[in-house]
């Protein structure tokens, strides 16, 4: 149940607190006073997807707050919420686009705090009966009457295995011209990269080479250079030899004085690392063969792979990979007779599969929509339309993607008058009402411990809107009931009932929402009865109105 419902800086709201009870709920006010609001900040605090244009002129943040009580404690188990006792959920909106939501105060993304929202409460709009009208949501209304979803899911896996095989077939049924040439491309493709002999990482070490070639003139002098300083010529000594004759003046005394040892012995090891260093630069220099012919043999190398690059991919790796599929594709081609043959067989196999879940599915639909028209049409009679027939009529389609039914809701509103689409018969009062029926069928079938109905009465008057209202006050035996209304029999029903006000102070529009006791709800009642004029005799009706209500709410206890 919603307990509390605290807004800051929401359009015209600068700052309520909502204190919902159990039972129904009513919210009335004049046309523009902000009920439409209190509605958009439930919405965006149940994670529904809001704008920062919501967020009060002059503000720099919205804040919205919800705290639900009698809440099955295993409800977020699946997204990582655990709660004992209460249930607060906060969402700040920020100018910038930022949202901040979080769950008994821990951070939570937006996708968390809206599925567990959906969960908590369900918001009926004045438009929802529009949705009557798309008979593609048929189906979808009876699916989630009737729980189908395991028996959707195994028949649309074993859908789309069949259609993944068909796919299969139609790439490899070609005709025999298609085929000639598809085998010439593949061909002449494979035969070129096969020539090229391409090897993974030749390239980079191509480029690397070219480098080196390139500046060859700079590596033999600099090579040169260093061999000279460390080994020296016919006419000087190098680095290693005069390291070796300096060792060579310290060998007689290198016994007399422990410090003399030490750099005889260093200047042992320095020998060895410069005669090492020596020998390599040397093997460097003599293993260095350059030609103007190696260079030019790279260069048109590379020029070679990049020209097949730009045909077959980006890198040589890429290249080898479009190559190996080519080989794929040919092979297949030419065995296309054989494996057609097998993925036919397969494809039989997938077909009968598919048509048994189709048809397992189909009848625990049909079963669901007899179940679903006679509480449809029970439902309907508690709304005043005892004389109306609603039914759910089924036809037979080609294996798709939800089935093999096309499902359509169809009713007939007068005696005497065939069953017909909901769409060309239906009045907006009538849409209102198996609208709501509707909705009460489906909503008895979850855990939403709270209903939302805003302007759902649109379209509906005098006695059918008594009938609405008695209705609502049954729902609200069994679930919480929010009703924005502006009818007086919704209003009189309701357990608490709130006023949205809107006034101006300091210059700005401000709303506010205040509880109306008795006297207060009489007023508000005449005034939905008769606008601003409001007489003792319109004053006497609402009391009426009122003692009505009660009565009827006691016969439900």
């Amino acid at each position: 149940m919603l307990q509390l419902l605290h807004i800051e800086n929401i359009a015209i709201i600068e700052c309520a607190d909502i204190e919902f009870r159990p039972g129904f709920n009513a919210l009335t006010g004049e046309t523009g006073a902000g009920k439409s609001i209190v509605i958009d900040s439930i919405s965006a605090v149940l994670g529904q997807r809001t704008s920062r244009d919501l967020i009060r002129t002059g503000a720099n943040m919205a804040f919205v707050s919800a705290c639900f009580t009698d809440i099955p404690p295993r409800l977020g188990e699946d997204l990582g919420i655990a709660w004992e006792g209460e249930l607060l959920l906060q969402r700040e909106i920020h100018g910038d686009g930022k949202n901040v939501c979080r769950v008994n105060g821990r951070p939570v993304t937006v996708t968390q705090l809206r599925t567990l929202g959906s969960r908590l409460l369900n918001i009926h709009g004045q438009h929802d009966g529009q949705q009557l009208l798309d008979e593609e949501q048929h189906l979808l209304y009876l699916d989630s009457f009737g729980r189908t979803e395991q028996l959707l899911a195994e028949y649309r896996e074993k859908y789309q295995a069949m259609a993944a095989l068909r796919r299969q077939m139609q790439a490899l049924e070609m005709d025999e011209a298609e085929k000639a040439r598809r085998v010439d491309t593949l061909t002449y493709q494979l035969q070129e990269l096969e020539r090229a002999k391409l090897r993974p990482g030749e390239e980079e070490e191509l480029q690397s080479r070219r480098t080196l070639l390139h500046n060859a003139e700079k590596f033999i002098s600099a090579v040169s250079g260093a061999d000279f300083c460390l080994n020296g010529d016919d006419g000087s000594d190098g680095a290693a030899n005069l390291v070796r004759q300096a060792q060579g003046a310290l060998a007689p005394v290198r016994g007399l004085d422990p410090e003399l040892g030490e750099l005889y012995d260093r200047l042992e090891a320095a020998y060895s690392e410069i005669y090492d260093l020596a020998d390599t630069i040397r093997d460097k220099r003599e293993d260095f063969d350059f030609s103007p012919k190696e260079l030019d043999r790279v260069e048109g190398r590379l020029d070679q792979l990049y020209r097949l690059k730009k045909k077959y991919g980006p890198t040589v790796e890429e290249m080898l990979e479009y190559q190996a599929r080519c080989r794929r594709e040919l092979d297949d081609i030419q065995d296309a007779g054989d494996t057609l043959l097998h993925l036919e067989k397969q494809l039989k196999k997938a077909e009968k599969a598919a048509r048994q879940a189709a048809e397992s599915l189909s009848q625990a639909r049909h079963q669901a929509a007899q179940r679903l028209e006679e509480q449809i049409l029970t439902e309907l009679r508690q709304l005043d339309m005892g004389r109306i027939r609603f039914a759910i009529r089924f036809t037979e389609q080609a294996l798709a993607e939800n089935g093999m039914d096309q499902v359509r809701f169809l009713m007939s509103a007068n005696v005497g008058e065939e069953l017909r689409p909901i769409h060309k018969i239906a009045s907006g009062g009538e849409l209102a009402r198996i609208m709501l029926a509707m909705k009460n069928v489906l909503s008895e079938q979850d855990q939403v411990g709270t209903m939302v109905f805003d302007e759902v009465d649109t379209g509906v008057s005098g006695r059918a809107a008594q009938k609405v209202a008695e209705k609502m006050a049954r729902i609200s035996r069994t679930k919480q009931v929010l009703c924005v209304t502006h009818l007086p029999q919704l209003a009189a029903m309701a357990d608490t009932h709130f006023s949205v006000e809107k006034g101006e102070q300091g210059g700005r529009t401000f709303t506010r929402v205040v509880q109306l006791d008795r006297a207060r709800r009489q007023q508000e009642l005449a005034r939905l009865t008769g606008g601003a004029s409001i007489s003792a005799t319109m004053l006497e009706g609402a009391g009426e109105l009122l003692d009505q209500a009660e009565k009827f709410k006691k016969t439900l206890a």
